[in-house]
């Protein structure tokens, strides 16, 4: 699902106009990172954590040239899954057979 079908979906559910959909959620996703960028966190009970986390230091190769190269430390963003999201998602694959890619 991309952000355009996203936008339908939350139109559709939520009774709004595509317009005020996309607008709620650049809204949501400003608001994440934003919370997370400032070193916060931002949790949705059942949903997941978003969260930045530190990356430290790294030697990596050029995979073209096979160079070492250093890689430096660095702060990323993260995404922890909540326990009914989970579960949802461990019980959809479950009745398909395997989890499904749109």
């Amino acid at each position: 699902m991309n952000k355009g079908e996203l936008i339908d979906v939350i139109a559709d559910k939520a009774n709004l106009s595509k317009a005020a959909a996309g607008h709620a959620l650049d809204a949501f996703i400003e608001a994440v990172v934003s919370g997370v960028a400032e070193g916060g966190s931002v949790t949705l009970v059942g949903f997941g954590t978003f969260k930045s986390a530190p990356r430290a230091a790294r030697e990596g190769k050029n995979p073209r040239t096979g160079e070492k190269i250093k890689i430096p430390a660095t702060t990323v963003p993260k995404f922890t899954a909540g326990a009914t999201f989970k579960t949802l998602v461990a019980e959809q694959a479950k009745g398909k057979g395997k989890a499904k890619k749109k």
